[in-house]
């Protein structure tokens, strides 16, 4: 399984160059079998528009599955150049929300007035649909969602196997909504447990610093070093610090994983857009 990492940011892109090396655009991980296209697309911020290099002139064919329905996880849909043309086909899963079908989720953000068309007048066949907790398969992957607290609608945390290797998705996860926790950063509670046990990947929000939880503690997002205590706890193999703050920069979050890189004993890793992590 190839993990490619086409944007990393949280809540809005930053562009300049204070934030080339790490990467300006917003949330979105392409998973392609070894030796396959990328056909399962996790988040569409404005990221997602690098997912149409990797296909080398071809259409997408495939799943886009949304952890929820935030500005920076969606706001790429309609600049899928590979997504929006006649030979695609597109299925798109959003999470539940209270019984409203996917597409009127959807087009709620990408429709007039705020955008000039709705999800269902892109080119191609696309299909909506939404999920809830659960298992269930996505063409050669099996998924199982979970719902985690995140400020601001229903939000859902992934765990994605081919039945070889293993990634958990938790770009946007505020754990102290839940309770401290035994470090004061929040509870290793049931759902994120389940997704991260003995994966081989762990893909999670690092948007805050520790110093800085106490201020935006409303906000919904983790300070970094509770990725890696889940990490540990959880027996994973790799973690991703991922969904970096906007106004940190390059050099800023380098340095914060080599804070916490010193105070732990395990290999602590920076999601970098670009980058391609072979499992």
């Amino acid at each position: 399984m190839q993990v490619h990492f086409c944007g990393v940011r949280g809540s809005s892109p930053s562009p300049g160059k204070a934030f080339e090396r790490v990467g300006g655009n917003t949330s979105c991980v392409a998973i392609a079998l070894d030796g396959e296209l990328p056909s399962l697309i996790i988040d569409a911020g404005t990221g997602v528009r690098n997912v149409t290099a990797l296909l080398g002139g071809n259409a997408f064919d495939g799943t886009i599955i949304l952890g929820h329905l935030h500005w920076d996880h969606i706001t790429g849909l309609p600049f899928f150049t590979a997504g929006d043309r006649p030979d695609a086909r597109v299925h798109l899963m959003v999470p539940e929300q209270g019984g409203v079908d996917a597409l009127s989720l959807v087009t709620r953000v990408m429709g007039p007035p705020v955008f000039p068309i709705t999800p269902d007048q892109l080119r191609g066949s696309w299909t909506f649909s939404t999920y809830g907790e659960g298992h269930f398969d996505v063409g050669s992957f099996s998924v199982l969602a979970r719902e985690i607290p995140h400020t601001g609608g229903r939000t859902m945390g992934l765990r994605i196997t081919d039945g070889t290797s293993t990634i958990a998705y938790l770009s946007d996860h505020s754990p102290h909504d839940l309770g401290p926790g035994a470090d004061g950063l929040g509870e290793l509670h049931p759902a994120a447990v389940a997704l991260a046990t003995g994966a081989d990947l762990l893909i999670h929000d690092a948007q805050y610093t520790i110093d800085e939880l106490p201020q935006r503690s409303t906000w919904g997002h983790a300070a970094a070093q509770y990725c890696v205590t889940l990490a540990k706890h959880c027996g994973v193999g790799r973690v991703r610090m991922f969904h970096h703050d906007p106004s940190r920069t390059d050099e800023q979050v380098f340095a914060l994983r080599d804070e916490l890189a010193a105070i732990n004993d395990m290999a602590v890793e920076v999601a970098v857009e670009g980058d391609c992590v072979q499992l």
